[in-house]
């Protein structure tokens, strides 16, 4: 063999031992590697004491996971004053009684959740190489159901609020707090329309709650005066690059808003054509913020996750104009 073939098949092999390496890591180490999130939201009205809210999204649980459940119960000792559930709980027929074990010790806070795609339907094989088209974000026209009314009946017996297609006042910490919500756009099972509405003046907060955050319904939740909209759905791009951040969402959402906390106001994203996205530092004074968790879980048939840690977040919501931002 030649000089310059040897130096090409070391090439090769180091790509190739590269991958695999990269494989093992992100399906064997990160994917189960949870962290805590935290951050400061300026939303509350001039002189309000914090709220903590702890928000958990997309666990897509299967029986067995103790690791992930035993984490999860973990959190209860953060003491929020509110727990949000973005979706995406399940990912088997049979992961509903495991769920409501990880959540015990949360259903004792008071609470609030929205539902995702794999709370109804259990997922399916996907060719891997479509997670970086946009036909991954096509929901499956056939798929198995899940036991959904089980996981509401648990849910609501906690005490949580239902905020699919629903509205309703909370208490948080010393505050009234006034949540929007819809049931999951991915599947087209939102209706804003059954909850729109001017946010309330005697409140000192409108929330929106999503599980995926389509543009369509963050504009609508914007227009109505939401001032902070919690969403989940994405898995912060579930592949990302150092240094670069996700490659996908799933959604029409734009990827510098995959995860973490953002600015949107209508007109931050390109709608349903293709004009530029607009980043948080162009934001006007008046606009949302929006908090997108990277979630805990992936799907069965890709559990894999590189660059983007499996995460639930603290959020603390401190007064507009607050010095105390983290």
């Amino acid at each position: 063999m030649t000089p310059p073939a040897r130096t090409a098949l070391r090439a090769v092999g180091g790509l190739v031992g590269a991958g695999l390496a990269g494989v093992a890591y992100a399906s064997l180490v990160e994917r189960t590697w949870f962290t805590l999130r935290r951050f400061t939201v300026p939303v509350l009205p001039a002189g309000s004491a914090p709220v903590r809210i702890l928000q958990v999204s997309d666990l897509h649980l299967t029986p067995g996971q103790r690791r992930k459940i035993d984490w999860v119960r973990s959190l209860a000792d953060l003491r929020p004053d509110f727990v949000v559930n973005s979706g995406d709980n399940l990912a088997h027929v049979e992961a509903v009684p495991p769920l409501l074990r990880a959540m015990e010790p949360l259903l004792e806070l008071p609470g609030a959740f929205v539902l995702g795609s794999n709370d109804y339907f259990a997922p399916i094989p996907k060719n891997p190489a479509r997670y970086l088209t946009d036909r991954y974000a096509i929901a499956p026209k056939t798929r198995s159901d899940l036991p959904v009314g089980e996981l509401v009946a648990g849910l609501r017996a906690g005490g949580w609020a239902d905020l699919d297609n629903d509205r309703t006042v909370v208490g948080m910490g010393e505050h009234r707090v006034e949540l929007v919500g819809v049931d999951d756009p991915h599947v087209d099972f939102d209706r804003y329309e059954r909850v729109a509405g001017p946010a309330r003046d005697d409140v000192a907060l409108t929330m929106g709650l999503v599980h995926a955050p389509y543009q369509r319904v963050l504009d609508a939740m914007v227009a109505d005066g939401v001032g902070l909209v919690l969403a989940g759905h994405t898995h912060g791009g579930q592949l990302a690059l150092p240094f670069y951040g996700a490659l996908v969402t799933n959604c029409d959402l734009d990827t510098g808003r995959a995860k973490g906390v953002s600015r949107w106001w209508t007109g931050a994203g390109p709608g349903g054509g293709d004009g530029p996205v607009q980043p948080s530092s162009a934001a006007p004074a008046d606009a949302a913020w929006l908090h997108v968790s990277a979630g805990l879980g992936t799907s069965p048939y890709a559990p894999v996750r590189f660059a983007c840690r499996p995460e639930a977040t603290l959020l603390t919501l401190v007064a507009r104009g607050s010095d105390d931002l983290g």
